[in-house]
């Protein structure tokens, strides 16, 4: 058999590059622009080899019984990582994937197939405007990971944003987002109260190095209505590789201190991540 080759192609939004990893038979790495994007084993569709998709599949491995069937609105498709891994863990499951990169998504589709069966419809549309059209009370589970280039577009960080989620989420439902900053977390902790204006139950996932502002890196928020099992969560992120810590309650209050929800008006996109941030050797 013929040894995988990686797939260049220019996309709408950039220049995208499917790498084999000589590691595993039929895994890959999607770049953009030279950034990481996605990974995925198609014969292993639970694996998450990103530190982040790991976190964000320990919230969703928490958010209901396991193995029942959630309905998912994805913004951002990437590789489609995550709307595998679903489908593979909780069969049945409905799930919606918006990106705006039409090119991006006929590359991946092309070259690494959903599974057969896979109830993945997948939409090419600005993830806001998307949302603002979908219908209230529709998803158990929103995920943002959405990135122009390495950063979050600005619309994507707004009160008027998190207002329109939490409308989409049913009372049950839990929104994840994929964010990254640094110290002093500006970014991130307007990110905290803007959502604390929608949701009563905060919580952040990333490594301590990273809350220590030692380093630049990725941070899962975590929103709901409704108590989060953190306790499970921090069992979870100590037990990987790279453990990771759960901040909530009196940690998250903390950690917002005097922080302002952000207005459409005066939002931004999250920082531009220093060289080498997220480079690939």
């Amino acid at each position: 058999m013929d040894e995988p080759i990686p797939v260049t192609r220019d996309v709408d939004h950039g220049t995208a590059k499917l790498m084999p990893d000589v590691d595993r038979k039929r895994a890959w790495l999607l770049t953009v622009d030279g950034a990481p994007q996605s990974y995925v084993d198609l014969d292993e569709p639970v694996h998450l080899e990103f530190e982040y998709a790991r976190r964000l599949g320990h919230v969703l491995d928490t958010v209901a019984e396991p193995g029942s069937p959630l309905d998912v609105l994805h913004l951002g498709g990437g590789a489609l990582t995550l709307p595998r891994y679903l489908a593979a863990t909780r069969p049945g499951s409905r799930q919606d994937v918006v990106e705006a990169d039409r090119a991006l998504l006929e590359l991946v589709v092309e070259h690494l197939p959903l599974p057969d069966g896979s109830a993945i419809a997948l939409h090419t549309a600005d993830a806001r405007t998307w949302l603002e059209a979908a219908p209230s009370d529709s998803a158990d589970v929103l995920i943002a990971d959405v990135f122009g280039g390495s950063r979050v577009p600005a619309h994507l960080t707004s009160v008027a944003y998190a207002r329109e989620a939490a409308r989409v989420l049913r009372d049950g439902g839990v929104y994840l987002a994929n964010l990254a900053d640094a110290a002093p977390f500006a970014f991130l902790r307007s990110q905290l109260a803007t959502f604390a204006t929608e949701f009563e139950e905060l919580a952040l996932i990333a490594e301590p190095a990273v809350l220590r502002g030692r380093r630049f890196g990725n941070a899962v928020l975590v929103a709901a209505h409704h108590p989060l099992d953190t306790a499970a969560l921090a069992r979870l992120t100590a037990a990987d590789a790279f453990p990771a810590r759960v901040e909530y309650g009196p940690g998250i209050d903390a950690f917002i201190a005097g922080a302002r929800p952000v207005r459409d008006e005066d939002a931004v996109p999250s920082p531009e991540p220093p060289d080498g941030a997220f480079g690939i050797g």
